[in-house]
């Protein structure tokens, strides 16, 4: 795709840097990347994706697995006995009669409910929607990285508008001094040239802490330290051929949010069959392995030993449950019919979002021409200005009034491109290609 390579090494501008030299470069792409390695809600979002991916086995394994339960049972008992049998007219007594019983099983039990199979197929599209979760985190903060980063490059750009600017007031200032010292002109015309460019210098100095605090926010998305310094290029490329139709075609297969809605209404059909299938029956198979032993010193059981096999089928129907699962049904098929609901709802918002980002864009576009244009215009009528003011033919009003409008100009060619990058960004965010574009595929997902 053709871009724009508009930079701002125009005529009057020069890119100053306010980094020390040796500080690190930073361009978008290892902004980018930066961000996604260190942000810490993008490590939260890929550790949930673990656990979703878990669920599925936890249920398979509790759903489809039989479960074998092993027990050991040792007990011992001492005791004074004193019995009195029918054919002996004396008691028997037995001081310190010892019992014990050991016991020994094995029990294997599998219960299988049709509902399960839906119960599985809920997971699995669980799991989807908290991979597509992180999706749009990380979309979302790839988004907010590269507005932050070009933010940034429009501060530094404005900066050198006010330095220009500066400077022309400084050699208006030299200007007026001269003529002021060598008795041509008097001293109102001096003080009121000291005034326009302490003006200038305070727009300035504001400037600089504009500066300071668009690193702040830059580096907190980087999970960076807030004194972190980088050097950020000092150019913005603006795509100029993005088409509407391309963007909702890719919107509707890619855009996370809206393949979420779609999930989550699969979920809620997927949740209306299970609750039906419990009309089902259900069965259930049980087995387990028994020894048992037990010992006494008393009584007319001395020993008793059991030990074997045991089986069984249970096969089971809900036949009248009070119309409980009747009325489940019904708040299923309403949830289910929510869903579609839902969805229609974030389609007509993500179209018209789309469609609002793309009016801005557009006009954005058709702006920038007209504010180039305009800003050469500026350009040239400002040294016209210095020069007749240089030549005493005219005044400091119509000077300022040509400085000021190059000003303007400048500012509003700056904020054109900006905008124009920033609807570009949120349309790649809308449309689903903004995570996907370039070496930001080399990205993944992984536990931290």
């Amino acid at each position: 795709m053709r871009k724009l390579l508009l930079t701002f090494v125009l005529t009057g501008l020069a890119f100053i840097s306010l980094q020390a030299q040796g500080t690190e470069e930073l361009d978008l792409e290892k902004a980018v990347i930066i961000g996604l390695e260190r942000n810490y809600g993008v490590k939260i979002a890929a550790n949930n994706v673990a656990i979703a991916e878990r669920d599925i086995k936890i249920g398979t394994g509790t759903f489809f697995m039989p479960t074998v339960t092993g027990n050991f049972t040792n007990s011992f008992n001492r005791e004074d006995v004193k019995q009195q049998f029918a054919n002996s007219p004396e008691p028997n007594e037995v001081p310190g009669a010892r019992t014990e019983t050991e016991n020994y099983s094995v029990v294997g039990f599998y219960g299988f409910r049709p509902e399960t199979v839906y119960s599985i197929r809920i997971l699995g599209k669980l799991a989807e929607i908290s991979d597509l979760d992180a999706k749009v985190l990380v979309e979302n903060t790839v988004a907010a990285i590269s507005s932050t980063y070009f933010r940034l490059v429009l501060e530094l750009q404005r900066y050198n508008v006010l330095k220009t600017t500066l400077d022309l007031s400084q050699s208006r200032l030299d200007i007026a001094k001269a003529r002021y010292e060598l008795g041509g002109a008097g001293r109102r015309d001096f003080l009121t040239a000291q005034v326009d460019y302490n003006a200038d210098l305070s727009l300035l100095v504001n400037q600089e802490l504009v500066i300071k605090n668009a690193r702040v926010n830059l580096n907190q998305l980087l999970a960076l330290t807030p004194d972190r310094e980088f050097a950020v290029k000092d150019t913005i490329l603006v795509d100029k051929n993005l088409l509407l139709e391309d963007l909702l075609e890719n919107a509707y297969l890619n855009n996370k949010q809206f393949l979420i809605t779609q999930r989550q209404e699969n979920v809620a059909f997927l949740a209306l069959r299970e609750t039906q299938a419990q009309r089902l029956p259900q069965l259930n198979l049980n087995a387990s392995y028994i020894k048992n032993t037990f010992s006494s010193q008393a009584g007319i059981l001395l020993l008793n030993q059991r030990q074997g096999y045991n089986y069984g089928l249970t096969a089971s129907l809900n036949v009248f449950n009070g119309f409980t699962l009747n009325r489940r049904i019904q708040n299923a098929r309403v949830q289910k019919l929510n869903a579609e609901l839902a969805v229609q709802d974030l389609e007509i918002q993500m179209v018209s979002d789309i469609q609002r980002a793309y009016n801005t864009y557009n006009t954005n576009i058709r702006l920038l021409d007209i504010e180039y244009s305009n800003y050469k215009t500026a350009i040239e009528n400002a040294d016209i200005a210095l020069e007749r003011f240089r030549l005493g033919i005219s005044d400091y009003l119509q000077f300022r009034d040509a400085q000021v409008n190059l000003l303007t100009a400048e500012n509003r060619l700056l904020t054109a491109l900006y905008n124009i990058k920033e609807m570009e960004i949120e349309l790649m965010r809308l449309s689903g290609r903004i995570y996907f574009q370039d070496s930001f595929q080399k990205f993944h997902l992984g536990l931290q």
